[in-house]
């Protein structure tokens, strides 16, 4: 399980290269608008253990309790294509007592065009499938590795995909 330690600065974003696999795209050699999903969540599940030591089973054992989707923002800005590498960030944008959004976003291999961006909103269930308060423990965990650099609450899904491309043109991604 995840243990805080107060003198380590934690990544607080994600970033994982991936190749676009044939069999996940479209008859014109496009990702499916579905398959982002897939390579999102796989990414994030791959790194978030080697970067915080926390497995999402490990939670689930710990708290009997997990996070479950229940709501997707997407835009789609420039397609990935077949056999092509591309760029795959994630990061912890804003939670409180039961709940969290993760932002994601898909660049070119070289991080100088954006293509998809994708907030994930998330509820904290208990073995019941009722919502729950996320525990002290688990409260700590995000505090430290959640990016607070964006107003979640004031901001527009659409502002926000402005200001990621721009950050992504300016080569100014923000991995602490």
């Amino acid at each position: 399980m995840f243990e805080f330690d107060p003198s380590k600065k934690y990544q607080k974003t994600t970033k994982s290269r991936v190749v676009i696999r044939f069999q996940d795209c479209d008859p014109l050699k496009h990702l499916n608008n579905a398959k982002y999903f897939d390579y999102f969540f796989n990414a994030r599940e791959d790194k978030v253990p080697k970067l915080y030591g926390l497995q999402m089973s490990e939670i689930y054992r710990a708290f009997n309790s997990i996070w479950v989707v229940y709501n997707h923002q997407i835009a789609y800005i420039k397609s990935a294509g077949m056999g092509e590498w591309v760029k795959i960030f994630s990061r912890i944008i804003w939670h409180n007592h039961n709940s969290m959004v993760v932002e994601y976003f898909m660049t070119d291999d070289e991080e100088k065009e954006l293509k998809t961006i994708l907030w994930t909103k998330l509820r904290y269930i208990n073995e019941q499938g009722h919502s729950t308060t996320h525990p002290a423990k688990l409260v700590e965990f995000l505090s430290s590795v959640a990016y607070d650099n964006i107003d979640y609450e004031d901001i527009d899904f659409d502002i926000r995909v402005r200001q990621v491309k721009n950050e992504v043109a300016n080569a100014a991604i923000q991995i602490f």
